[in-house]
């Protein structure tokens, strides 16, 4: 079965903190995602720091380092641990993905595939493949942005037309960031 990594490290300062634990529609932000994965067919493993609140998990947690705080701590943390070909990548603040679009990321064959929407990249919801580690590796110790990194790797961006069939891709790629967003999302 193919891993989703679910990216739970962040501090959530903007959303006042715990962004896992934040509750939208009566259940956690971070639920909402791994029942995506899990509808796609895909086995969830939650990637956090020690000290992260989350809700209470029904399945594999890794933690990752508390320093630097970056989210490709995560993918590398998750890359590094699994040993697997590839992981798919979705951020914990993301309610709206699907179990199928995670699924059809999961399917593809490029080693960076990251997801766009509204003009903007979202290098949180996508696949990396192993082969791109050290890379992955430079970057994080550079301090390179997700964006940033997407563009220098070459990745295939994923636009809305793809994204069309498995739902609004405004909504598919958006995140809570803020408590305004969460209220707007129905929290």
């Amino acid at each position: 079965m193919a891993i989703a990594t679910v990216l739970a490290g962040g501090a959530g300062s903007r959303l006042g903190g715990a962004k896992a634990t934040a509750v939208l529609s009566g259940r956690a932000l971070l639920d909402h995602v791994v029942e995506a994965v899990r509808a796609g067919d895909l086995e969830p493993v939650v990637v956090a720091k020690a000290s992260t609140p989350l809700p209470p998990l029904d399945c594999r947690l890794l933690i990752e380092p508390d320093e630097p705080r970056h989210p490709l701590l995560g993918i590398v943390t998750a890359l590094r641990e699994l040993g697997e070909p590839s992981v798919v990548v979705c951020a914990c603040d993301m309610p709206f993905v699907t179990g199928s679009l995670l699924a059809w990321l999961g399917a593809l064959e490029e080693p960076l595939v990251v997801t766009a929407a509204g003009g903007e990249v979202q290098p949180l919801l996508g696949r990396y493949a192993a082969s791109l580690l050290a890379r992955l590796e430079a970057a994080l110790a550079e301090g390179l942005s997700m964006r940033s990194l997407a563009d220098r790797l070459g990745a295939r961006i994923v636009g809305a037309s793809e994204l069309e069939r498995f739902g609004d891709p405004l909504k598919l790629v958006s995140s809570i960031n803020t408590p305004a967003e969460l209220a707007a999302a129905g929290g």
